[in-house]
């Protein structure tokens, strides 16, 4: 009903009740106050019947209209079941599908799976025989010592000559030392660090031999102390970096990770004169400083005092990480390397595998590969010369080895231009000047 409808419809009631009041107050005698109860008494009944008419009438309608509702709801649950069976029905269509389309090709994927892997044995051991047959063939070569440290356009490597028949320098002669040093005959020879078991060349790792003028070979067991003694390890360390420095921008034109590492005296991080300077080169060289890895005896770190820590800071702040090597123990505490910037631990196979006596170990040998690498520290074993040793060093987690059974120092030659491509490393122990060493007690560790 219209708002103009119920608008009349109270002025009706209204104008009855006031009209009831009227007549008994006039006709049948009552006061004006109880004319105005009758009044009101009236508008209210009236309303009540309106109230109880109006919704007397809508009742059927709303009933009508809650019917309709419940119709649709029902129709609509109806349709949504129907939308899920074909859903369901189009799910397990499209599953089955999808799983007819992929078994094949699952299939498939296992067979090249198998394949590549096939592939992957037959390279690592092609690349196993090829770094038997042409390792070091890309070493870089170095100037001659009138040209100062440069390179001259070749890397080739060549194997150690064998001893001389000049008589060789006494032992710790500081005087075959100086003349050596003065006259600039100081060599960098070149070690592989392989991977394993693929026996990949990853690093290098620098050494330092010194000439006679006759041209034999002063080894560093020979050396080292007499250069102490005079004060000319900085020199040779500085030597040993200038040169090391031209391998590695060598090198990094065909792989940006290779390493070499260069073993560092203590006295050289003493030296007033010599460090600084050296400081201010390396400063200058900083971005081969991934490529440098600086070397130092497990004694040389725990002797070292606040001056040679300075000097260490020093060099971690330009970014070169150090290595430790020559470990007599294996009371070994990694975070403290860890601190002073250490990033590789080079063992000796004898001490790692028991054959040389390690007493106070704190570290199990079989544990100190996972160890040492939650600290970000890489092991690296040395003077393996068996493969046995290698058999046994896969038991212990080790991923780097280094030793003359699979190759030995190659020096960097002097005189030529070009690359040479060297015939197979034997084992030190196969030549005849190394088992003339070994039976006079040497090592086949160079340092």
């Amino acid at each position: 009903m219209s708002r103009v409808g119920h608008t009349f419809i109270v002025l009706c009631m209204v104008l009855i009740a006031a009209c009831a009041g009227a007549v008994v107050y006039l006709l049948a005698g009552f006061s004006g106050a109880e004319a105005t109860v009758v009044s009101i008494a009236a508008l209210t009944g009236l309303a009540v019947f309106d109230l109880v008419a109006t919704r007397t009438h809508r009742q059927p309608d709303l009933d009508a209209q809650i019917a309709d509702l419940a119709a649709e709801v029902t129709s609509l649950n109806r349709r949504m079941t129907i939308m899920e069976d074909r859903a369901r029905r189009n799910a397990d269509g499209v599953e089955a599908a999808a799983r007819t389309i992929a078994t094949p090709i699952a299939d498939e994927l296992d067979e090249l799976s198998a394949l590549v892997k096939q592939l992957a044995e037959t390279v690592a051991y092609q690349e196993t025989e090829a770094a038997h047959a042409t390792a070091f063939d890309t070493t870089p070569d170095v100037a001659s010592p009138s040209e100062g440290v440069r390179t001259t356009g070749g890397a080739p490597f060549e194997p150690p000559a064998a001893p001389a028949n000049d008589p060789r320098p006494a032992a710790g002669t500081i005087e075959s030392v100086r003349e050596a040093v003065d006259a600039n005959r100081i060599d960098l020879y070149l070690q592989s660090i392989v991977t394993l078991p693929q026996r990949k060349v990853r690093y290098y790792e620098g050494l330092t031999r010194l000439r006679t003028e006759s041209g034999s070979v002063i080894e560093p067991p020979e050396f080292l102390e007499a250069a102490e003694a005079c004060g000319l390890m900085a020199t040779i360390d500085t030597m040993l970096l200038l040169r090391s420095r031209q391998v590695v921008r060598r090198l990094q034109i065909k792989n940006r990770e290779t390493c070499v590492f260069c073993n560092i005296a203590t006295s050289t991080l003493n030296d007033a004169v010599v460090f600084p300077e050296l400081l201010q080169f390396l400063n200058a060289n900083k971005t081969l400083a991934p490529s440098l890895v600086l070397e130092f005896a497990q004694h040389a770190l725990r002797d070292m005092g606040p001056m040679e820590l300075e000097s260490l800071a020093a060099l971690r702040e330009l970014g070169f990480h150090f290595c430790m090597d020559r470990i007599t123990d294996l009371r070994i505490e990694p975070r403290d390397l860890a601190a002073r910037g250490i990033r590789y631990v080079k063992i000796s196979a004898p001490l790692l595998l028991g054959a040389a006596e390690a007493p106070h170990s704190d570290i199990h040998a079989a544990d100190l590969s996972s160890l040492l690498a939650r600290f970000g520290i890489t092991l690296i074993v040395d003077r393996i010369e068996r493969e046995a040793q290698v058999v046994e060093l896969l038991e212990y987690g080790v991923r780097f080895g280094q030793g003359f059974l699979f190759s030995s120092p190659r020096p960097v030659r002097l005189d030529t231009a070009h690359d040479a491509t060297a015939a197979p490393d034997r084992p030190e122990r196969d030549r005849p000047d190394a088992r003339r060493r070994v039976a006079a007690g040497g090592s086949a560790r160079s340092f």
